[in-house]
């Protein structure tokens, strides 16, 4: 038993006085390669991660959920009669989307109480946010006695942040959470929703570093770059009626039309134009096991997304610089969407030590404090499990 899950488990019978009726599991997420490009229509690469959000919950014979936050020691509670977007703030604001988007489709909800804890670090951009999302979407499901296609399952998600939190996020980290696969990432492709696992070479560890510099996306610059891509599309669509979002355009065509495109706009557009073929291409080299032209797609991602999209920070940098210091770290980036939160470095596993030394030291030198670093394993997708112990 993990320690998220006892932790839960523990405070539900401390305060209910009895076991949870189940415990429901999402894992976080590490976006592999692929920033910035599920809203665009492209392609993603995350994995599920070993690190999750746990949901230990009953019904109730009510229409109330009353929550409980084990880590941080808060408590909230809302009807669900009467939701609506913008109704509540704060971490209880996912769940309560959650709930209004399943009873918008057609499921109708018990109240619950429940308890939530996890070990994804919150606004590092591993997303503990879907997590949270789909650790109560399968719980509720499971309370309401109903089943829903997994692919469903993330759209409603997907949902519930866009209209009812008001992040405009794509739907990459929701799926992660659901059709993540041990040993594997997933790639997406965010237009068709068409997945296909790709198998993680087991001599690699991913290596991640938290800076500690937290962002909260709905006030950050996320809903603006996705703003200036659909500015982007709108103005392409001039020369090129045919398409419907960024994915649509080639590197070459993006520079045919360059003249048309503000500077600002032209460089939001060329990241994420080939963004999308580093994903293609990663995929590739790791099909072919090519660790080495798998790494340099990760640098290359990482600079654009600094230079072009202009979402990373000082502290991602110097975290980006010293690992890529190190010999037997293929590559790293930024990951997730920016302004803060982790890196990723894919590191050969007798190098691990040395990255995370080096990482640390130079972080310390240059802020005066250590970054939290953490392996993590490619984990399975959301799991309910019932009548805890």
């Amino acid at each position: 038993m993990i320690h998220a899950e006892a932790r839960a488990i523990h405070v539900f019978r401390e305060r209910f006085g009895e076991p949870p009726f189940l415990r429901a599991r999402a894992p976080g997420r590490v976006n592999l390669i692929g920033e910035h490009t599920d809203y665009n229509d492209g392609f993603v690469l995350p994995i599920a991660i070993d690190r999750a959000v746990w949901v230990a919950a009953r019904p109730r014979p009510d229409r109330q959920a009353y929550l409980i936050a084990a880590d941080f020691g808060e408590e909230a509670g809302f009807s669900l009669d009467g939701l609506r977007p913008g109704s509540l703030r704060g971490w209880a604001a996912y769940p309560a989307g959650v709930a209004w988007a399943l009873e918008r489709s057609g499921v109708h909800l018990p109240g619950l109480d429940a308890v939530i804890s996890g070990d994804v670090p919150i606004a590092s951009g591993l997303s503990s946010s879907a997590a949270l999302e789909v650790a109560f979407a399968v719980a509720w499901l499971t309370l309401s006695g109903r089943e829903m296609p997994r692919l469903e399952l993330a759209r409603l998600c997907q949902r519930a942040e866009n209209e009812f939190v008001g992040v405009r996020c794509g739907i990459m980290d929701q799926m992660a959470a659901l059709f993540g696969r041990r040993g594997h990432a997933l790639l997406i492709d965010c237009r068709s929703l068409e997945t296909r696992l790709i198998a993680i070479p087991e001599e690699v560890v991913v290596l991640v570093a938290d800076s500690g510099v937290r962002r909260e996306l709905a006030a950050s610059g996320y809903n603006e770059r996705r703003a200036q891509c659909e500015e982007a599309v709108r103005r392409l669509q001039r020369r090129y009626p045919g398409i419907r979002a960024l994915r649509d355009v080639s590197p070459a065509q993006l520079e045919e039309a360059r003249a048309e495109l503000p500077e600002l706009i032209y460089r939001r557009a060329r990241h994420v134009v080939t963004e999308n073929d580093r994903v293609l291409a990663a995929v590739a080299a790791l099909e072919r096991r090519d660790l080495l032209a798998f790494g340099e797609g990760l640098n290359a991602s990482h600079e654009s997304l600094r230079l072009d999209y202009e979402v990373s920070a000082p502290e991602l940098d110097t975290l980006v610089e010293a690992a890529r210091s190190v010999p037997g770290v293929y590559g790293a980036r930024l990951t997730g969407a920016g302004f803060g939160g982790s890196i990723l470095a894919v590191v050969q596993r007798e190098a691990v030590q040395a990255a995370s030394e080096a990482m640390a030291r130079l972080y310390e030198a240059r802020f005066g404090r250590r970054p939290a670093l953490f392996a993590v394993a490619p984990d399975e997708g959301a799991t309910v499990h019932l009548h805890a112990i």
